[in-house]
């Protein structure tokens, strides 16, 4: 997608304004694309069956078999998002998913949206994956209740740490676990189809009833949006196609599928078992857990599947890791977000996307105490809107096109857009007082934030005439002003570079002493570097008044040519940087923003301390 060119683009050393291909051995596989993109939606498994259960068991257990065919028709919409997503794939190759969708096909706003929404569901992502992968370990070892938030902050500093290197690191170390976890969920569910009767000392208590009370329609289609929260993570595949190595639209395709052929047949084999072995919610215990016990018992395969669970609960955050740093790059680019996050270094890694992700989940895990009953609510909202506006957008893209057999496909999005939209209003009306007025509030105001970060770039671009032949260059001669503190080598060697930028340099020195002032200006007679300088007394212990003081004095037409060159001390070891006084950086800040002079600071590097 272009730039917009309505304010001046995000530059860097790297050269870098976007999304470009990286290094290929930085880049990802289709296999690995599970465990870099997928982990999301895969890890919903351990959540999403649970979901619906909760809201069938307010109509008795006898509702509790409506998980099924509920199931299917989650599996159904799963079906059709991947199909879409497959399409965007290949229709917005660069990346950014619904946002990229929304952009070409409904227009600014609808983008806005979009953005606001993915924005909002990867740092929920984030801290919901976390604070459940927490969870689930402190079922399993209660003991460590009281170090949650802890355990949650240093697994999210983990994954930070790893997405810093590269995706393509973070997916070669997560592909393990995440391999465990899978055929650890297919040995249960093969074992559970293999028994008519759950084993022996599962636990499990629940008696079907001989009648079935009825069950509402709205209950149905609340258990419905409800185990939609297993869909999440499925469209990130699609926001990061760069990640891919070469075909990457292939390989992002391939690797739709196989998230959409995993997590389909693991849905509905857990709800099969479900209703096979009448699971029920508890409160001590998860669905997923007592799905496990029933199939396998309490030998090692269970504590495998447990652990294995912990573990990509918990890393499931991943998937946002890889997909809004990529996101936010592209709102960069169109004048949405500050141009840093559009910045890389020297790893294909967008890092202040990943550093102000792990910043903003972080913060939302100390607010609500690794409380992940308290994150749910809010979690799926933001997805379903860009599922939404994805299969939308992909409506009026097939109308506009009009490719071969284009009413099938319109017909195909047009029937998730609205499965994915009534999930979407269900899940905003039923958890607004839950903490889902939360979400409501959030993305209006990222999108407020948008527009007044566009409107900055417009008025910069406005004031520098960005786009217009710009006037001539007139050449002009420069003073110099050099700040001295002492005659020195480092004295020496900005005068030296004073010199080599203009014949027109005067040396300022701000002195409180006396015989201080007397004895430098003793010094520099002696020394005599061919330089004036100028030895002022301020009457307070200020630095930077005298300073702008002084340059107030010059002469406004001159006053664009002046530089002042600020020489610093530059240790070799970091920690030594602590010892220096930081005069040097308070005097450069205060000049920037308080004069119209150039500033320069030019570092003498210490060799030997």
């Amino acid at each position: 997608m272009p730039a917009r060119t309505d304010g001046p683009g995000p530059s860097g050393a790297d050269g870098t304004d976007g999304p470009c291909d990286a290094d290929s051995a930085e880049q990802i596989t289709s296999l690995e694309g599970i465990p870099a993109l997928s982990l999301d939606a895969i890890s919903s498994v351990a959540y999403g069956p649970e979901a619906m259960l909760v809201v069938l068991a307010t109509a008795g257990a006898g509702a509790l078999a409506k998980i099924e065919p509920i199931t299917i028709a989650i599996v159904v919409l799963l079906v059709i998002l991947v199909t879409s997503y497959r399409q965007v794939i290949r229709a917005y190759p660069d990346g950014g998913g619904c946002y990229a969708v929304s952009k070409a096909d409904l227009g600014h706003r609808a983008s806005l949206l979009a953005g606001a929404a993915l924005i909002v569901d990867y740092v929920l992502t984030v801290a919901v994956s976390i604070a459940a992968g927490v969870a689930a370990l402190v079922s399993a070892f209660p003991g460590l209740t009281p170090d949650s938030l802890p355990i949650a902050l240093g697994i999210l500093a983990v994954l930070t740490a790893l997405n810093l290197r590269g995706l393509a690191t973070s997916a070669r170390a997560l592909l393990l676990p995440t391999a465990v976890f899978v055929v650890g969920i297919y040995l249960v569910i093969v074992s559970g189809l293999l028994r008519s009767h759950p084993l022996p000392g599962a636990g499990i208590h629940v008696a079907v009833p001989t009648t079935v009370s009825a069950v509402g329609v709205l209950l149905i289609l609340k258990a419905f949006s409800a185990g939609c929260s297993a869909l999440t993570g499925v469209e990130a595949i699609a926001n990061d196609v760069p990640a891919f190595r070469e075909p990457r639209v292939r390989r992002a395709m391939r690797t739709e599928v196989l998230l959409g052929g995993i997590l389909g047949t693991m849905l509905l084999g857990l709800s099969v078992l479900t209703v096979r072995f009448h699971i029920a919610p508890e409160a001590s215990q998860t669905v997923l857990s007592q799905i496990t016990h029933a199939s396998v018992g309490r030998g090692p395969l269970y504590y495998v599947v447990d652990l294995s669970t912990t573990a990509i609960l918990a890393i499931a955050a991943n998937t946002s890791f890889g997909g809004l740093p990529v996101l936010a790059s592209l709102l960069a680019r169109d004048n949405l977000l500050p141009h840093v996050f559009a910045l890389r270094g020297d790893r294909p890694v967008y890092r202040y996307g990943v550093v102000v992700l792990a910043l903003l989940a972080g913060a939302l895990l100390v607010a609500v105490d690794v409380n992940t009953n308290a994150l749910i609510p809010l979690f799926a909202i933001g997805v379903f809107t860009g599922f939404t506006l994805s299969q939308t957008g992909l409506v009026r893209h097939w109308h506009h096109e009009r490719p071969r057999r284009w009413w099938a496909r319109a017909g195909l999005n047009g029937l998730g857009a609205v499965m994915t939209g009534v999930a979407t209003v269900i899940f905003v009306v039923t958890k607004f007082t839950a903490g889902a007025w939360v979400v409501v509030i959030a993305i209006p105001a990222l999108i407020l934030l948008f527009t007044r970060i566009a409107a900055y770039y417009r008025a910069v671009a406005t004031e520098i005439e960005l786009g217009k032949p710009p006037p001539e260059p007139r050449a002009g001669e420069t003073l110099v002003v050099v700040a001295v503190a002492n005659v020195s080598k480092m004295t020496s060697s900005a005068i030296s570079t004073a010199l080599s930028l203009s014949d027109k340099v005067v040396g300022l020195s701000i002195q409180f002493d006396e015989e201080r002032a007397s004895s430098l200006r003793d010094e520099w007679d002696r020394w005599d570097p061919g330089v004036e300088l100028e030895i002022l007394r301020p009457t307070t212990r200020s630095v930077t008044r005298p300073m702008l003081s002084y340059l107030a004095r010059i002469d406004p037409e001159l006053r664009p040519h002046v530089l002042v060159l600020i020489p610093e001390l530059e240790p070799s070891k970091w920690r030594h940087q602590l010892l220096q006084n930081q005069r040097d950086i308070l005097l450069a800040n205060v000049l920037r923003r308080r004069s119209d002079v150039a500033v320069l600071r030019v570092p003498y590097r210490l060799v030997g301390v």
